[in-house]
């Protein structure tokens, strides 16, 4: 069991396929990809680098922008995909990593190697904030065309709410890493966002 690869090539494919649907115009592969090559960069610092390699093939696996339970959906897929992959308290603690990509808070973890997984697992998933401008306002377009069917207005207002809580915070991202190269360039971009969105 715990010699099998947890995603073999198998199931890339059948997750590839979920990522490559029209309506994806940024929660598709690239932005997988972009993660595992993140997850490849920092992997001195990763404990269980096959673990978040799961958590990344599966935390975007069910996206509509329409629902409030994508996160939740992804890592029931998870589950039923890589029960008896692995031992439960490993496939628990990647089930906690997508889970917390709905809010970006650090799960409760208890074991200190864990909760430092999932601190770099939720900043490879942010680090698009503190992209360069060009590469941070082609992000922004993209998700404008997931939310297609919302109108301007509230998009307007919704999208700014969202900025404007991740600059409420002390630090967006949890990491010393990723706090030092990309908070400033995040806070700038998103600072600039939300100014547009309010003009």
């Amino acid at each position: 069991m715990e010699n099998e690869p947890l995603i073999d090539d198998a199931l890339k494919s059948e997750l590839a396929a979920l990522y490559q649907a029209e309506d994806r115009h940024y929660h598709g592969l690239a932005h997988i990809e972009a993660m595992l090559a993140q997850a490849t960069e920092y992997r001195h610092l990763l404990h269980d680098p096959e673990a978040i390699e799961a958590a990344i093939w599966f935390h975007d696996a069910v996206y509509d922008s329409r629902a409030k339970d994508n996160e939740a959906k992804s890592a029931a897929l998870a589950e039923s995909k890589l029960a008896g992959r692995t031992r439960p308290e490993r496939l628990a603690r990647i089930l906690a990593m997508i889970n917390a990509t709905a809010t970006h808070q650090l799960p409760p973890f208890e074991d200190k190697n864990a909760a430092s997984d999932a601190a770099l697992f939720l900043d490879m998933d942010l680090s698009i904030l503190g992209a360069g401008p060009d590469i941070f306002d082609a992000y922004e377009k993209a998700v404008r065309l997931e939310y297609g069917w919302v109108e301007e207005p509230m998009w307007r207002a919704g999208r700014a709410a969202v900025l404007k809580s991740f600059l409420a915070r002390p630090h967006i991202f949890h990491t010393s890493e990723f706090r030092q190269r990309f908070e400033t360039r995040a806070r700038t971009n998103l600072e600039r966002s939300r100014a547009a969105l309010e003009g």
